[in-house]
């Protein structure tokens, strides 16, 4: 028997109707409804689900990402088209078992005894042979010793020529495993239809429900944007930070969310996290006490990665962590001329106004993170130079890189905890922010040189692109403060010009004050430029306005010729650093420290400083926010889920792994034997015109009555090696070949 690909044949209804019940119930429609879900599979793990809209605007841009919003590819899994397609397919392959599955059980059992003798001479494996046994002793033999290798027999008397049929059967769990494999698609679709959206969308279309697009507090959500804690399937977020409990859960879905209520609260008494050396966290675990509604029971519980918790017929997953309102202490570090040093308070996820003259500008706290651990490894440990030098080739070294233990890697790694940090973004009134990323504690890079510690400071526009730090140094007494005085200084005309005239006089004696005074003049054009002066020889506040480095540069193209710019520019940094130093010394002086040593840790210090200067006139806000203090409050992200579809979803795995295994390891195998009186049929008295297996079983006929022929026939679903030995077994054995 083999199983048909064609529909489901009906004979009532219009011509349409019978032609559809057709098309739904055939085995062609269903794997192309099954090869469409693949693909939709595909797209919706390659492509991140449930993305807020301006990270696929900022990946794909604006038109993909409208596309990918108006077909759903953004949330495939519960997207209308492919549940109609899970839909579909469950009906056209419960169809196709329907149709298929009767024929498969009835013919389990059908042996086939009825074919004609003369159709075993057609079969690929045959054999003839003489047999000293009358031909119904013959057929109990062969019966029994099939019987007893595990083949199912029937044996059939023929009256008509006196003689008997064997027919045996063997691996009918081959077609059973096509029921299996259809079935296992079922149930799978089945499940996940259950575990889907589809129960909450027919809440929402049925029930009245909707999804909820605004803000505020969780309690303040009206009735029609909740869900019953008797709902049947959901699967949903539960934040709780430590010392509190939540009982509502979030529901995320296109265009707001839902909020479901679970039959009990979760309360967090403590989250841990352990991590690996490289900073990845390997061990999330919160102790939690589950608070039943119903009953007042409290149960304590451990719930882990892969390690849930259960209560009621709901899973409480191990998601992840976030911050649960941790409360920080910012310092105001000022970077604009008008701006001044403060202190401000918060918490993590809230918010701060501030004023800027007229402007007004609002702090939000987004994110707080105890631990940082980056990749240091500098060039020389990374193994970096010329491999061509074979002076430089240590050929040792390169194979013990490449070979032995599986964790050895080519890059070697330099890991430290660089300490806390915190994030926060700074909103205009226009609704504009930046987010600002800023560590707490002054970082050492290893760069190869005797560079000093820098504080880092980070900045980006969008979410999409990385931070970019601005590098401030760590002088003598451990802070930046020589940095911000330095910056205000350098803002100072004043000051500016004192620094000026210091370094003017110490670099060129009192003899010769026509190059003085050249000397002082250049020092002033340089400075200004790099403070970014206007023609008052104030600061002009625009940030458009050329400073820094970049000014300098900007003016010897515009008044330099290009030969003589390398020897100018030359002098010129060392001038601009000549002074930078004295006005460095002269704040110093100021504030009662001691002046700065000249040697190389100081010229290295140096080098930093005016890279920061110039960089600061870049940075787009008039303070950096650097972390003072902190006090951490840890939350768990749960994912609470009932899912009854679940188990079938088990079941229909258990169905396909059993329909494979029979499909491709179970061969379904049928032997027929004929025998026939040893003198009563001339059609099975002469092996003269035989070929294959039979043509070398050439018998002398015995005597009438105590002996028979054997016609003996196998046929295998699949040809194989295999099937050859069992036949060339088979035959010695029913036949007892070679006589």
């Amino acid at each position: 028997m083999t199983v048909s690909t064609q529909g489901m044949k009906v004979h009532w209804g219009s011509r349409s109707l019978r032609a559809s019940v057709e098309l739904l119930s055939s085995m062609r429609f269903s794997i192309s409804l099954l090869t469409v879900i693949c693909i939709a599979s595909v797209i919706g793990t390659v492509l991140k689900q449930q993305e807020p809209l301006g990270n696929y605007v900022n990946q794909f841009g604006p038109f993909w990402a409208q596309v990918f919003s108006l077909v759903s590819l953004n949330t495939v899994y519960s997207a209308w088209w492919f549940l109609l397609i899970l839909a579909f397919l469950v009906t056209s392959t419960s169809l196709c078992i329907a149709r298929n599955a009767p024929k498969i059980l009835a013919d389990l059992n059908h042996l086939k005894e009825n074919v004609r003798e003369q159709s075993l001479k057609a079969f690929g494996h045959r054999a003839e042979g003489a047999l000293s046994e009358a031909p119904e002793a013959a057929a109990r033999r062969i019966g029994q010793t099939l019987v007893q290798s595990g083949w199912k027999v029937k044996l059939q008397h023929r009256p008509s020529s006196g003689g008997w049929m064997v027919a045996a059967k063997k691996g009918a769990a081959n077609k059973l495993g096509y029921i299996a494999a259809h079935s296992a698609i079922v149930l799978v679709c089945v499940g996940g239809l259950l575990d889907g959206d589809m129960v909450v969308r027919a809440q929402m279309w049925l029930g009245g429900k909707s999804t909820y697009t605004g803000g505020g507090l969780i309690a303040d959500v009206p009735a029609q944007h909740r869900l019953s804690d008797r709902n049947p399937t959901f699967r949903g977020n539960l934040l709780v930070a430590e010392g509190t409990q939540s009982g509502t859960a979030i529901l995320n879905q296109p265009g707001g969310v839902l909020l479901q209520e679970l039959p009990f609260a979760i309360e967090l008494k403590k989250f841990i996290v352990e991590y690996y050396s490289t900073g990845m966290p390997k061990l999330f675990a919160s102790d939690i006490i589950i608070h039943d509604r119903e009953t007042g029971e409290k149960i304590p519980a451990r719930v882990e990665v892969n390690h849930p918790a259960r209560h009621k017929g709901i899973e409480i997953y191990q998601s992840s962590f976030d911050d649960g309102g941790s409360s920080v202490t910012l310092k105001a570090i000022p970077l604009a001329p008008t701006a001044k040093a403060f202190e401000i308070q918060g918490t993590i996820g809230g918010a701060s106004s501030l004023t800027n003259g007229a402007d007004k500008l609002t702090l939000e706290y987004t994110g707080l993170r105890v631990i940082n651990v980056e990749n240091f490894a500098s060039a020389s440990t990374l193994g970096a130079g010329s491999g061509v030098d074979v002076r430089k080739v240590d050929l040792h070294q390169a194979i013990d890189t490449r070979l032995g233990a599986a964790n050895k890697t080519v890059t070697r790694k330099d890991l430290r905890n660089i300490g806390p940090s915190v994030s926060y973004k700074l909103r205009d009134a226009a609704g504009q922010a930046r987010e600002f990323n800023n560590y707490m504690l002054p970082v050492k890079m290893d760069d190869g040189t005797d560079s000093p510690a820098v504080y880092l400071l980070g900045v980006r526009e969008t979410p999409a692109d990385p931070f970019q730090y601005l590098r401030i140094p760590v002088d003598a007494e451990g802070s930046m403060d020589t940095f911000l005085r330095l910056r205000a200084a350098l803002a100072d005309p004043v000051q500016r010009e004192l620094a000026v005239k210091r370094y003017a006089s110490q670099a060129i004696g009192a003899d010769r004050p026509e190059l003085a005074q050249q000397l002082t003049a250049s020092a002033s054009r340089a400075l200004a430029l790099f403070a970014g002066a206007g023609p008052d020889g104030a600061p002009s506040g625009n940030a458009k306005t050329p400073a820094g480095l970049q000014a300098i540069s900007d003016f010897m193209e515009a008044n330099v010729p290009e030969a003589e710019r390398n020897r100018a520019g030359e002098v010129l940094i060392r001038i601009l650093n000549g002074v930078l130093f004295e006005l460095t010394q002269m704040t110093r002086a100021k504030n009662g420290l001691k002046p700065l040593a000249q040697d190389d840790k100081t010229q290295g210090f140096m080098s930093q400083m005016v890279l920061s200067l110039s960089d600061a006139h870049h940075y787009p806000a008039p303070m950096a926010f650097v972390l003072k203090d902190f006090t951490q409050v840890q939350a768990s992200v749960f994912q609470v889920a009932r899912a009854p579809g679940r188990n079938i979803v088990y079941l229909g795995c258990a169905f396909l792994i059993l329909g494979v295994f029979a499909m491709l390891y179970v061969r379904e195998r049928r032997v027929w034997v004929w025998l026939a009186p040893g003198g009563g049929n001339s059609g099975h008295s002469d092996n003269s015109g035989h070929s294959g297996e039979g043509s070398g079983l050439a018998h002398s006929v015995p005597e009438s009555g105590t002996s028979s022929l054997a016609t003996m026939a196998l046929s295998t679903n699949r040809k194989t090696m295999d099937g050859d030995k069992e036949f060339e077994m088979l035959k010695m054995k029913l036949l007892q070949a070679p006589l």
